[in-house]
């Protein structure tokens, strides 16, 4: 049996973190499980076959597929006794939504042979092995969406064309033309599902950036408008004050002194609540006493009873 592994430090990286990565040319026969496994694991079966067990169910996997394993699943796989596999396999955790695709038991995806051929470069790596497997996990997930169901959410993909470049001063006809639709009929599907039209949310979303930008870096008003791609400060102060009833100046101010007031009055209640603890603690030092006293009295009175 030959078996190549090679050893992956757990970076920690966010979304998809390799963890595990090898390579086996299996004896006829030979058999892994039932196990559970504490993260995903895939196997890219090159030449050969095998079989695959998951939820009861029992699959014949052949070159070019890949037989998944979600973590905290129990499964069992085997070589062919007359033709076993070799097959590559990956470990990666991850923090994020996977593909839809990955939810089956096993995926015909034989495009994938080569990336997994170029994950096991990574042995001749060092301090970037990790980042290199992390990137080829993202390529494998590039090839599984593209095999998933073509999505046309106008809407959806115009939002995040917006979102990444407002900055750019990008227009709504310009996101039309990278849909690849009409404007009239973007701003009417736009609007029948948002409620409001691409140009009012473009508008929105430039302003409170530039707000974010003022209010919480403390940018001035005309780095703020070019930095949401408002390049005519005039322009900016209009649209503001219309949307804002006040000039990005005077808004500023106003803010600053609402965070004053609102330190200062959270600085009073400090004071006042200090205050009170120590009027309590008098009082109930007052009321200790008095008891203590109550108590000699009434002794006291019984001696002199």
């Amino acid at each position: 049996m030959d078996m190549k592994a090679v050893i992956v430090m757990d970076a920690h990286y966010g979304g998809l973190n390799p963890v595990q990565l090898g390579r086996q040319d299996c004896e006829p026969g030979h058999a892994f499980g039932p196990a559970v496994r504490t993260h995903w694991l895939l196997h890219y079966v090159h030449s050969g076959m095998g079989r695959f067990q998951r939820d009861g169910a029992t699959y014949q996997v052949n070159p070019g597929e890949i037989f998944v394993i979600p973590p905290y699943m129990e499964t069992w796989y085997g070589a062919d006794a007359e033709k076993p596999w070799k097959y590559t396999w990956i470990g990666f955790e991850a923090d994020g939504p996977l593909p839809e695709i990955l939810s089956r038991p096993v995926i015909s995806c034989p495009e994938a042979g080569v990336l997994f051929d170029e994950m096991l470069t990574c042995d001749k790596m060092e301090n970037g092995r990790s980042a290199f497997l992390a990137g080829c996990l993202w390529k494998l997930m590039s090839l599984f969406l593209e095999q998933g169901e073509k999505k046309s959410d106008y809407v959806d993909k115009a939002i995040h064309c917006m979102r990444s470049e407002y900055a750019s001063g990008i227009t709504i006809q310009e996101v039309a033309d990278r849909l690849g639709i009409d404007r009239s009929y973007f701003s009417a599907l736009f609007s029948g599902q948002t409620g409001m039209p691409p140009n009012e949310y473009l508008i929105r979303l430039r302003l409170s950036r530039a707000a974010e930008l003022m209010k919480v870096h403390g940018e001035r008003p005309s780095t703020a408008a070019i930095s949401v791609g408002y390049h005519d400060l005039y322009h900016f102060s209009r649209i503001f004050k219309k949307y804002y009833g006040m000039s990005p100046r005077a808004w500023m101010r106003c803010e600053t002194e609402q965070a004053a007031a609102k330190q200062k009055a959270v600085g009073r209640s400090a004071v006042e609540l200090y205050a009170k603890e120590q009027d309590t603690e008098e009082m109930a030092d007052f009321l200790r006493k008095e008891d203590v006293r109550g108590q000699d009295r009434q002794k006291g009175a019984e001696q002199d009873g």
